[in-house]
């Protein structure tokens, strides 16, 4: 039961009222307000918002944004409702005293891509391979990269730009990175209108039944010069968002096993769980490599430490 306080226009919840909003079934609750549900292996995400995931039916988070929470604040996040009312919404909901009529939501449709253009090319790669350099990956390794049109410098910024080429060899995507940081921060961009369902993948041989699964070409190109042997079946999603990983596994069916290498922090380790699950109910093996040290794979690969120090 609810009790007034001094003021009139506030409403204190009980702790029984608070119980009973915070513990709504979420996939209930979305189905309710509109959105399409999707499962992945013990997760629901929605059509709407594919970097959404929700857990245990009561919680949810957002990877794109880092933001998670309860049905309270998903409210609050999504639907614009204050705490009071995102509450006594809840508590209707679950009690159906006065069931809200759901808001209709259409699926939702593909908004036209802006035009996909490569920026113009530097007459030379030097301040890409110098940067690159810096950051620990090996000569033969970057040539590989340049030779194979997966990597060029921008005229006018001077940055890397990475290429991502689909099926027949055409480019689709294309992240640019500043050559001008060591540590990481750099700046870093999509080019407009580039397609991130092909994303970042190098050549994919038939032969392997596996596919290596990176957050950034940096990572990925880190790796190839901690594994020599690795010169194809690899893809840098560019972020955390799947689509890339799904369309090399339609473009490439032989593959049955993914290899996720993605960051060892927070979001790496929970987007992990996340595609092995996921995955996983489609009938994948799935695996997971973690740098031994430090965040990511760049980030091992310069502080290994000399080469009488790596075995320890």
């Amino acid at each position: 039961m609810r009790q007034r306080t001094g003021q009139e226009d506030f409403w204190k919840f009980t702790d029984e009222e608070m119980e009973t909003a915070k513990n709504t079934d979420l996939p209930d609750l979305l189905e309710h307000l509109g959105y399409h549900l999707k499962r992945t292996g013990r997760y629901y995400t929605t059509t709407e918002m594919d970097s959404l995931m929700v857990k245990n039916r009561r919680t949810w988070k957002r990877y794109s944004s880092g933001k998670g929470g309860d049905a309270i604040t998903f409210l609050q996040e999504f639907e614009g409702k204050g705490f009071r009312e995102a509450v006594d919404y809840l508590l209707d909901f679950n009690g159906r005293a006065t069931p809200a009529i759901p808001r209709p939501r259409p699926p939702p449709a593909e908004e036209p891509r802006p035009e996909f253009t490569l920026p113009p090319a530097n007459g030379d790669d030097r301040r890409v391979f110098g940067y690159l350099r810096k950051r620990g990956i090996a000569p033969q390794v970057i040539r590989m990269f340049l030779n194979t049109g997966l990597l060029y410098e921008d005229e006018k910024y001077h940055n890397c730009v990475f290429v991502g080429r689909d099926g027949a060899g055409v480019p689709r995507f294309a992240s640019k990175r500043g050559t001008y940081g060591k540590d990481g921060a750099s700046f870093k961009r999509d080019v407009l209108g580039s397609d991130k369902s092909v994303a970042f993948p190098i050549p994919c041989d038939p032969s392997i039944p596996w596919v290596l699964v990176f957050e950034a070409p940096i990572d990925l190109m880190s790796f190839c010069t901690l594994n020599r042997m690795v010169r194809s079946n690899a893809i840098a999603l560019c972020g955390l968002c799947e689509g890339g990983l799904n369309r090399c596994l339609k473009d490439h069916p032989h593959l049955n096993h993914v290899v996720l290498c993605l960051d060892n922090d927070g979001p790496g380790r929970e987007a992990a769980e996340k595609l092995q699950a996921e995955y996983e109910g489609r009938g994948l093996k799935v695996s997971a490599r973690v740098p031994p040290r430090g965040k990511d794979w760049n980030e091992f690969l310069q502080n290994r430490g000399p080469p009488w120090e790596r075995g320890r």
